[in-house]
């Protein structure tokens, strides 16, 4: 699969349509699945994920006036702001944190921004549903940014800047794994992170195998509190360990120095630590051609995410449950954050749409709801698009 041309027409467009002219710049980042390696990335562990080919589609064009004016397909308003606005904004303006919050980090990271510009952002990553719409913005706002103030800085400066915006200007306490995966994806690829460096690289995926996504359109809430409490107990169990970072255990190293750690954090190292064990076997898998392996990694994955780090719904787990009875599937688990969104499902390509349509049917019957049902490819990195 490849990218839809038709989000670049839409783009420019609407900006056409808003801003009276073309843009100047088009940039394009993409969302992301997260492969394996739940809640990993701030604890200093490592994760793969993948870059998939729906994504965010950024176009701005130079103001003289020192104006910027930010406007979202997704809203009905322009949020303006003056060239030296450093503030986050809030209320219904506060999805332009994302884009402003990168003004701020990439200046502070000593890259040349924009002073005044129009702005619009577009996409066909479905909201809520766990595949990083936030990190897309991010990185196709920063490297449009940077193009039209005629600077180009390295892809790790930019992925850093995207990251710091999130955890100091939009108050997300993420780790650098969403930001990562849409600025270094490869098609055909997962990518590896080693968090604590960060380095970066890549993974082969097996031919013949794709991705399903399972939307369930459940609350899927970071900033209210739900990410920043199993951030707050991963950090709590580290100390009690007497590490400075949960990925300073391997599984033994824990257990020995579990006597005395409250039952809570505990649960959420051991979690933390066996996700690390899996993604390194799931890498070793993968290189080897071991499918099988991989898909039980993924459902193992899920049920330490289920009752260790409790990030998991009933509607996730009656998906994932589904979709392991599945022909074709190798493995299923929740993809994101958690507390809701969305489920992750490897598999065999062809896949046959029946089979899907049965676990959405499923879930249909017992929750009054149907999921969304995404067929996503693998796509590269976030970059720069002829307007």
């Amino acid at each position: 699969m490849s990218w839809s041309p038709l989000m670049r027409s839409e783009l420019i467009r609407r900006f056409c349509s808003l801003h009276g002219r073309e843009p100047a710049i088009i940039a394009r980042a993409p969302g992301r699945i997260e492969f394996i390696g739940n809640h990993t990335d701030y604890n200093g562990g490592t994760v793969l994920g993948a870059a998939i080919d729906r994504g965010v589609w950024v176009g701005v064009a130079p103001r003289t006036d020192g104006r910027r004016r930010f406007a979202s397909a997704a809203m009905t308003d322009v949020v303006e702001t003056v060239a030296d606005a450093s503030r986050p904004l809030a209320g219904k303006d506060a999805w332009a944190n994302y884009p402003l919050g990168m003004l701020v980090s990439l200046a502070a990271a000593g890259v040349a921004v924009p002073a005044g510009f129009d702005f619009l952002a577009v996409s066909d990553l479905p909201p809520g549903a766990g595949l990083s719409s936030s990190a897309a913005l991010e990185l196709a706002s920063g490297l449009a940014f940077a193009r039209l103030a005629g600077a180009e800085p390295p892809r790790v400066t930019l992925v850093r800047a995207a990251r710091h915006a999130e955890n100091t200007f939009v108050g997300v306490p993420c780790g650098i794994l969403d930001q990562a995966v849409s600025g270094f994806g490869r098609r055909g690829h997962l990518v590896h992170i080693d968090c604590r460096g960060p380095d970066f690289s890549t993974v082969p995926l097996p031919a013949g195998t794709g991705f399903r996504i399972f939307n369930t359109h459940t609350r899927h809430a970071l900033v209210d509190g739900l990410y920043a409490e199993r951030h707050r107990e991963c950090g709590e169990a580290a100390r009690a360990l007497g590490v400075a970072l949960l990925a300073d255990l391997d599984s033994a190293g824990l257990e020995a120095r579990a006597r005395g750690v409250p039952e809570v954090p505990l649960r959420r190292a051991r979690h933390v630590v066996g996700e690390i064990s899996r993604v390194a076997a799931c890498v070793a898998a993968l290189r080897a051609g071991r499918i099988e392996e991989v898909g039980r990694l993924l459902a193992v994955s899920h049920e330490s995410s289920r009752t260790s780090f409790e990030n998991s719904t009933p509607e996730l787990d009656f998906i994932v449950e589904g979709l392991m009875r599945t022909p074709g599937v190798f493995g299923a688990r929740l993809t994101g954050g958690g507390f809701g969104g969305a489920v992750m499902a490897l598999v065999a390509e062809p896949f046959a749409p029946e089979s899907a349509e049965r676990v959405a049917a499923a879930y249909n019957e017992r929750f009054g709801a149907r999921p969304d049902v995404l067929a996503v490819g693998t796509a590269d990195g976030a970059s720069l698009e002829n307007p």
